[in-house]
């Protein structure tokens, strides 16, 4: 048939979905090394002629002559067994084994003598093959065709006349064979006679038929099997010649024949994978043209010469790491030419690797997987598949298949530390550099691309975004705006690291930022108040002894640490030499008994730096009057504040007069006691300068002995009734004859009493203060009263 001629439709025969052929790759697969003859459409599920075949080429003689293949579908695998049986046509003329056929007969050969002539051969079978042959007419012979006991025809020719060797003693006959194809074929041989002397005995074979075997692949020259026939004739006529009568093609290539001794040798190389019987004829004819004939069966042993052949029929390249276990890679067809346990095969794999082959049909494998694949520990195989059959030695075969695991998303980005810590000084210009967070994906491409970015949140109520900025490609972390170490001190945020894959995975890590302290905050003066605001005068009893405390410089510094550390000097003064002030404390201190020849007023320009690099200052005014009544300052009748501090002034200059005159009362009972016992009377007033915490402005701290505000100091004070305005002080140390601070007493006078003792006393007054702070923070300071009853002699 000629190529692509249909076959059939055995998509149709099998009941098969020709939409599915093609999905589940349906092929046509030949059993053993043939070459492919036909192949499956698998748009129509036709079987077609892709090559020609020749049945005498696959089958020589046979009768039966078919073709075995599989049609073989994956997804499931399946396979279907298909048989085709070739039909002969009419192709091949019948062909003798000799063109020239030579006989000699003797002149006495009897009328009816037969002389065989050798069966001519032809390739084809049934009524194709050889049905009759043709005599040329001549008057001495006559044929005869016959059958021999392989179904062959043959024929003879039989002596009708007598012969004469004097008339004739050469003579040429035309032997015609046709076969019964349509066409009908024939060939042709040339029968030539020579008329001799008598000869009545032919050769007489050892045996009807000669059975040898013969290993496949045996050495060129090796004797398979010698044939013997015997002549009872003498001479010439006795002696007998072997030639081939009925062999195949293949058969004469591989096999040669002695004339003289009848040995069967080999040729050439024999394989059993391409034919595994031959059967031949043999002839054995002495000098004078008496034959006679054998058959010889010659069977080939199959020998262990065929290593497996491994097929892969189907192979993906690529498999998702995500497969489950049990998943199918691959479809391996294994074969062996061999026969028997020579051709029986066992398949395996290397046992390092998460695949195995699972027997299926008939050599058939499928590769699967064992376990779960993970493309970031190996994200390639080299599988090996051996192959191994049962021969003595046994041979193997293998073949080296690449498969490549295709990467899912299933690794979050991972950051190289648990935590990140980032350190900024205050000031920072904005967008510079923090620090920079790391997160590894081992996934591979956008699966392992990390983006970076800010979880939202809030600091100090103000979105997160307005303070960090994240780089999405590097992530370099960069600040937004200038910190402010008084405002924020430490702050965290949380950092999301996203890859690209989808669904997208993604990991957090948060970030702790420091922001370090400059000096960049000048000392704050809460007392005295800034020039402006107030007037803030001290009154410095004309008594005061040198070390008595005068006042006290009060302020802070919004910076921390040493920036914070605060130191007093008195940058400029009225009376060189007359007050100091201790620089840790703010202290304003008399260095020297006061005289008369000090100036009434005394104003001091103090400065309180800070600690810092550099190092910041601010100063204040300090107004002290030397004098015990403030009648002898009738001038600071006319100082007033500003309108806006003037009904607050108000309120305190009520309270101040009414409280006055309650203790002036009290000043002259206590004179009048010390005139009668000639005591100089004193007054003493000890009063605390309470600034209550709550008032101060935020940030600040409370730190004893180093310059920032207390709660609360204890102060001697002298008033009189001319006090009037609000924001006067008048105060003064405790000197020797004092309490000290730590003995302030703040109890009733009846209490001072039993603790003192009745022989003298001294009344201790807690004196008035105020703080005037900015607009902004003005609060309105509490006034505490203490009485002390000091006795100081005895008497009235």
């Amino acid at each position: 048939m000629k190529r692509g001629s249909v076959i059939g439709n055995i998509a149709k025969d099998l009941g098969l979905q020709v939409s599915r052929l093609s999905p589940r790759k349906a092929r046509i697969v030949l059993e053993g090394n043939r070459k492919r003859y036909c192949e499956i459409n698998v748009e129509t599920g036709e079987l077609a002629i892709v090559d020609r075949i020749d049945r005498e080429e696959l089958c020589e003689a046979k009768i039966s002559c078919i073709l075995k293949c599989e049609l073989v579908l994956e997804d499931p695998l399946e396979s279907h067994r298909i048989s085709l049986q070739i039909q002969d046509v009419n192709d091949h003329p019948p062909i003798f084994i000799k063109d020239v056929v030579k006989l000699e007969i003797r002149e006495s050969a009897p009328k009816g003598s037969r002389y065989r002539i050798n069966a001519a051969g032809d390739a084809d079978i049934g009524q194709n093959a050889v049905q009759n042959y043709i005599l040329e007419k001549n008057d001495y012979f006559a044929l005869n065709v016959l059958t021999n006991s392989f179904a062959k025809k043959y024929s003879e020719i039989i002596l009708d006349g007598e012969l004469d060797r004097e008339k004739q003693h050469e003579m040429t006959l035309l032997l015609t064979a046709v076969d019964g194809g349509s066409p009908q074929r024939s060939g042709t041989a040339v029968i030539q006679i020579t008329v001799l002397d008598a000869n009545d005995n032919a050769p007489v074979f050892s045996h009807a038929v000669y059975e040898a075997t013969v290993p496949e692949n045996s050495p060129v020259n090796t004797v398979v099997v010698t044939v013997s026939a015997s002549d009872a004739d003498e001479g010439i006529n006795g002696k007998v010649i072997y030639e081939f009568s009925g062999i195949s093609g293949i058969a004469q290539q591989i096999f040669s024949l002695n004339e003289y001794t009848g040995e069967i040798t080999v040729g050439r190389n024999i394989d059993y994978e391409e034919e595994s019987k031959f059967e031949m004829l043999i002839e054995g004819k002495d000098g004078y043209g008496l034959s006679s004939e054998t058959k010889v069966v010659i069977d080939i042993i199959d020998m262990n010469d065929n290593a497996p052949v491994i097929h892969i029929n189907s192979f993906a390249k690529s498999i998702p790491e995500s497969v489950s276990p049990g998943t199918e890679v691959g479809i391996i067809h294994v074969q062996d030419a061999d026969s028997d346990n020579n051709g029986q095969v066992h398949c395996s794999i290397q046992h390092n690797v998460p695949f195995k082959l699972v027997p299926s049909i008939k050599n058939y494998y499928s590769l699967v997987t064992t376990g779960q694949l993970d493309r970031e520990l190996v994200s390639d195989y080299n599988i090996t598949i051996s192959a191994t059959d049962e021969g003595s030695p046994p041979l193997s075969s293998s073949k080296t298949v690449h498969l490549s695991v295709a990467d899912i998303n299933d690794n979050p980005p991972v950051f190289e530390e648990q935590s990140y810590s980032a350190y900024v000084t205050e000031n920072n210009k904005p967008g510079s550099t923090l620090c920079s967070v790391t997160a590894r994906d081992p996934d591979w491409r956008q699966n392992g691309t990390v983006i970076y970015s800010l979880l939202p949140g809030e600091v100090n109520g103000a979105p997160v975004s307005s303070y960090l900025s994240v780089n999405g490609d590097t992530g370099v972390i960069h600040a937004v705006r200038s910190f402010d170490y008084e405002q924020l001190r430490s702050f965290k945020v949380h950092v999301m690291a996203r890859d690209n894959g989808s669904p997208p995975l993604s990991s957090n890590v948060s970030v702790s930022v420091f922001i370090s302290d400059v000096n960049d905050n000048s000392p704050q003066i809460l007392y005295p108040a800034p020039e402006g605001n107030s007037l803030m005068t001290e009154l410095v009893p004309k008594a005061a002894h040198g070390g008595s405390l005068v006042s006290k410089v009060i302020a802070v510094d919004a910076d921390s640490g040493q920036n914070a550390w605060l130191s007093y000097h008195i940058v400029k003064f009225t009376d060189p030499g007359l007050f100091t002030i201790g620089v840790h404390s703010g202290e304003i201190r008399t260095q020297r008994d006061i005289s008369e020849s000090d100036s009434m007023k005394q104003n001091l320009i103090v400065a309180v730096k800070d600690n810092g690099q550099p190092s910041l200052s601010a100063t204040c005014s300090m107004y002290l009057l030397i004098s015990d009544n403030l009648a002898e300052v009738p001038e600071l009748k006319d100082i007033s504040y500003d309108e806006k501090n003037s009904k607050l002034t108000s309120y305190l200059i009520i309270a101040l007069v009414s409280v006055s005159t309650f203790f002036l009362t009290f000043i002259i009972i206590i004179v009048g006691v010390r005139f009668c016992r000639r005591r100089k009377p004193r007054l003493l007033f000890d009063g605390a300068v309470a600034i209550p915490s709550a008032y101060l402005p935020p940030n600040y701290a409370d730190v004893d002995g180093t310059g920032t505000l207390r709660s609360a100091y204890n102060y001697d004070t002298y008033l009189t009734t001319g006090s009037r305005t609000s924001d006067f002080k008048f105060v003064t140390s405790y000197n020797d004859n004092t309490l000290p601070a730590d003995q302030t007493l703040r109890k009733s006078p009846s209490d001072f009493a039993e603790e003192f003792g009745q022989s003298d006393y001294s009344l201790e007054v807690g004196s008035y203060s105020s703080y005037v702070f900015p607009p902004e923070q003005q609060q309105v300071m509490s006034i505490i009263f203490k009485f002390v009853f000091n006795d100081t002699t005895s008497g009235c």
